[in-house]
């Protein structure tokens, strides 16, 4: 599709070569205001033709902020963008991790399992988002295979804590053999 045959309407879905995967949210006489997944909201100008649109919605069709807000909330979820409440398995609310140093001399250190469980989701979300990035970067296939790897490793790494999750769908995934 031209991007020259007709107007952007609020809802339109893009992939800008540098920004990455967008939504129009604002129409202006000479821009349109994009809601980029990985870089947030930039304008771009109408007569702009080196990004790739996805969906187009019409300017005639009228969306209303709300619409237009529950679609991008839609999109932010399926890119991992938003931070998910993942819930913590029933058998630790309310428990504590116990570090015990080897030395009987020194203390031991009770941290709050619900502290400790929210690092390792965001540390997951993190990873998440950096995944986006890479892939959303102008490294060539072959590095981003390699980075890739990486991360994979990573989760693999991160898989001992999965006893904490209480749905199987949150658990870190690593390599599969």
């Amino acid at each position: 599709m031209e991007n020259t045959e007709k107007l952007l309407g609020i809802g339109s879905r893009v992939r800008h070569p540098a920004y990455g995967d967008g939504v129009v949210i604002r129409l202006h006489r000479v821009a349109y205001d994009v809601c980029f997944m990985l870089y947030g909201i930039k304008q771009v100008g109408k007569d702009y033709d080196k990004w790739e649109i996805i969906d187009a919605v019409p300017t005639e069709e009228a969306v209303t902020y709300n619409e237009a807000e529950r679609s991008l909330i839609k999109i932010l979820r399926n890119f991992h963008a938003l931070n998910e409440d993942v819930p913590l398995g029933d058998r630790w609310q309310g428990g504590f991790m116990v570090l015990r140093p080897a030395d009987g001399s020194l203390k031991e250190k009770e941290v709050p399992i619900e502290s400790f469980f929210h690092k390792i989701v965001m540390t997951r979300d993190r990873l998440r988002v950096m995944e986006q990035r890479i892939n959303g970067s102008n490294l060539s296939d072959e590095e981003k295979v390699n980075l890739q790897q990486y991360i994979t490793k990573i989760y693999g790494s991160l898989t001992t804590f999965n006893v904490l999750f209480r749905d199987k769908e949150d658990y870190f995934v690593g390599e599969k053999s």
